[in-house]
């Protein structure tokens, strides 16, 4: 996904400097500010973020259907009164199947944080600097990891699980990469503003333990695999 992710705006870089150079040259005389290209800042970041990220489906469902309803109103294919009438009712539907289906694992996982006190978990917490940390052949209790300008690689793959556990997560203008072993589920409630969570993680019946994600992103990333 991450790969297919950057071949999409490697492509719209390529095109765009093409167009810019050939432009230059007089050899085309393209326009790339066509009718309805400000819509491309809708369309663009929502369809990388539905191929990038499993967590914010309905938000980015919802931006590339209006950036293409928006796109096709500026060119005329269909009419701008008839948009903006249906523009509503389709937010608040969609918005309203998002929290019927998303509410259950947010409760499970809120259940699961008031049954642990928070402070007993270990804290790890980076500024300005990145930190590696390998848990290898030892019990994993949870943690709640701390980002502010920097970045956290915490690699569980060989680590043990003896029961359910938490990771509570900020990453503030940082990044944090979970690298989990393929015998555990993951659940996640994420907050994210200007930021987001990438779940790479496939959910097995026969798993017997679950990581429960409370993640918090502001102008940052939260990669799991």
């Amino acid at each position: 996904m991450e790969r297919i992710n950057k071949i999409i705006w490697g492509v719209a870089f390529i095109i765009v400097g093409l167009i810019v150079g050939t432009n230059s040259l007089n050899i085309t005389n393209i326009n790339i500010f066509f009718k309805g290209w400000w819509t491309l800042f809708i369309i663009i970041p929502s369809l990388v973020g539905l191929i990038k990220s499993k967590e914010n489906i309905t938000s980015n469902s919802i931006g590339l259907i209006i950036g293409i309803a928006l796109f096709l109103a500026v060119r005329d294919v269909i009419s701008l009164s008839i948009l903006s009438t249906l523009l509503l009712p389709f937010v608040l539907i969609a918005t309203g199947v998002s929290i019927i289906f998303k509410n259950t694992i947010k409760n499970q996982i809120k259940d699961k944080l008031k049954s642990t006190n928070i402070n007993t978990l270990e804290t790890i917490a980076v500024t300005f600097a990145e930190e590696k940390i390998n848990v290898e052949n030892e019990k994993f209790k949870g943690s709640n990891l701390d980002v502010v300008f920097g970045s956290i690689t915490l690699n569980l793959k060989k680590a043990t699980f003896d029961k359910d556990t938490i990771i509570k997560s900020s990453s503030i203008f940082g990044g944090i990469k979970l690298i989990l072993p393929d015998n555990v589920n993951v659940k996640i409630k994420s907050t994210p503003i200007f930021g987001g969570v990438s779940n790479k993680v496939v959910n097995k019946v026969d798993n017997k333990k679950t990581i429960y994600i409370d993640s918090f992103t502001l102008f940052g990333g939260f990669e799991i695999k």
